[in-house]
């Protein structure tokens, strides 16, 4: 697979970072033929996703990294965003709608991530993190971003 750009970022897990990753990745994919929607919806899968791994997998430690990678093709995005917390023991469960291992949380991140993205994958061994696979297609329209012109 041929990538047109590519980006790391790595940052703190603090909630404040939540945002700046949501905007971050939405300013980076919108290189393609992205809907305003979509870029929403982006910005739902990336804020569920590190959140996730703030409350979850680091259980709100501030001094730990969340990762997270992003690549363009010439019509889609694919992120990865991971952690090295605690991990999740049973990844089914985890995915099942309402499940959460917080009582104070709807347990809807994943179902989010789901239905807002075009794939969806999550990798997760118990102590020693999570990652997330996501990718979601650009619409037709306007041509992508082309670096060679």
């Amino acid at each position: 697979m041929k990538y047109i750009n590519q980006m790391k970022l790595e940052f703190l897990s603090i909630p404040a970072n939540v945002a700046f990753a949501r905007v971050t990745v939405a300013a980076f994919a919108s290189q393609l033929d992205f809907t305003l929607s979509d870029l929403e919806e982006i910005k739902v899968a990336v804020s569920e996703a590190v959140g996730n791994s703030i409350i979850h997998g680091y259980r709100n430690l501030p001094d730990r990294l969340i990762r997270i990678q992003a690549a363009l093709t010439t019509d889609s995005l694919e992120l990865r965003i991971e952690d090295d917390g605690r991990g999740i023991k049973d990844i089914k469960k985890a995915l099942e709608p309402a499940f959460s291992t917080d009582s104070e949380r709807l347990g809807l991140g994943f179902v989010f991530m789901q239905s807002f993205m075009d794939s969806f994958q999550v990798d997760s061994t118990p102590g020693h993190g999570t990652k997330v696979i996501m990718s979601k297609r650009a619409g037709s329209g306007t041509a992508p971003f082309n670096p060679e012109q």
